[in-house]
């Protein structure tokens, strides 16, 4: 289009320079020259916006493929933070499965080792720690007295004296020994044991029942004189208790 109105205005400046083929006038043939020419200017002005609409366009579609580009990129990293986050998730359950196991574990080892561990024991007003093997012993000799087998309990006790020498058990060890000696008729040996019992612990609560199954000894073997002597020394040194009611009347029985 624009080559063609070129050619029309060069027509239209050849006419004019040539008087005897004119068919304008000179004003008018300057006139359709110069609309020839803003006509063309105007044309070629179009055309720059044309050739500019369409690199306009080119960008835009440049930019279109650059955004569908950022999409499916964005796309990918969703599924890979979906597949990430997934394991992610699994090496949480993992490690919570592998703390719980642990917890397990250690609850199982410390179940299993509190009874190889000292065990603290309240016994006769005393507190003291023991080994299990050691309160297990005790426990065993307690039950074969409890079911009045007497040569047995006597024998777990000696065999407890000699392993545990220095057991917080020994005081009581001593005393159920006497008894069990005592159920024997073994009214000597269980005098001596009361007396080391009373020797060792002065203090003891059972002290005062020491003293009367010393003076019961010596009733049975047939030693009145050295039992009321007993008695009256438990009435003394221990007035108000059990065994001091039990001594006086013992000793109104007593000829």
């Amino acid at each position: 289009m624009v080559l063609a109105l070129r050619a029309l205005v060069l027509g239209a400046v050849l006419v004019a320079a040539n008087p005897a083929h004119a068919l304008f006038a000179d004003d008018e043939a300057r006139k359709a020259i110069i609309e020839l020419r803003n006509r063309l200017t105007q044309l070629e002005e179009a055309n720059k916006k044309l050739a500019s609409q369409q690199e306009l366009a080119d960008q835009l579609a440049v930019l279109r493929r650059s955004l569908a580009e950022l999409a499916n990129q964005n796309e990918q990293l969703r599924a890979e933070l979906a597949r990430l986050r997934g394991g992610n998730e699994q090496l949480t359950k993992d490690f919570s499965d592998t703390q719980r196991r642990l917890a397990d574990q250690l609850a199982s080892f410390d179940s299993r080792l509190k009874p190889l561990e000292p065990q603290a024991v309240q016994l006769d007003g005393k507190s003291f720690k023991v080994e299990p093997e050691e309160q297990r012993q005790y426990e065993a000799a307690m039950g074969l007295l409890r079911r009045g087998e007497f040569d047995a309990a006597a024998s777990a006790y000696q065999a407890f004296l000699k392993r545990f020498s220095a057991s917080g058990y020994g005081d009581a060890v001593r005393f159920w020994l006497g008894n069990a000696q005592y159920g024997q008729r073994q009214y000597k040996e269980a005098i001596a044991t009361f007396r080391a019992f009373q020797a060792a612990a002065p203090q003891h609560p059972r002290v005062p029942e020491a003293l009367l199954a010393i003076a019961n000894c010596q009733i049975e073997s047939k030693d009145t004189k050295a039992a009321r002597r007993t008695l009256e020394d438990l009435q003394k040194a221990h007035p108000g208790t059990e065994a001091a009611q039990a001594a006086k009347e013992r000793l109104a029985g007593l000829k």
